[in-house]
């Protein structure tokens, strides 16, 4: 593996993103609340650019005490997700998972922080 200065953390805004090429490869990176996420920008749906997408607090259905539903609901965690712009999926920002499908999630990309510069770890053959 080898480690890839990209920007400085500052450069991703909270609740924000950049992508980048390296090498043969895209790469998103999101901030949320400090913390640095990144995954290869290529959606498991159809490999559409899913880090691209719109960013939106994860839907969730809101159910009242008698179980009748109070319809979509923002988390009140505050979770949010990357929706694909090819077809709509999903995926949890944190986690890269699909929401309902644990089989369909975004492929992770080591990330670091380290004195105010933001580093990707990727395999050397990728460069």
């Amino acid at each position: 593996m080898v480690d890839i200065r990209v920007c400085k953390s500052e450069d991703i805004a909270e609740r924000g993103r950049r992508v980048v090429q390296i090498g043969a490869f895209e790469v998103g990176i999101f901030n949320l609340r400090g913390r640095f996420f990144a995954y290869e920008n290529v959606c498991p749906h159809f490999s559409g650019p899913a880090c691209q997408g719109v960013l939106a607090p994860l839907f969730a259905e809101g159910v009242c005490e008698d179980r009748t539903s109070l319809g979509r609901v923002f988390d009140p965690g505050g979770r949010m997700n990357i929706v694909c712009p090819w077809h709509g999926y999903e995926f949890d920002i944190e986690t890269g998972a699909h929401p309902t499908d644990n089989r369909m999630r975004l492929k992770p990309v080591p990330v670091s922080v380290r004195d105010g510069d933001i580093y990707l770890s990727v395999p050397d053959r990728r460069i």
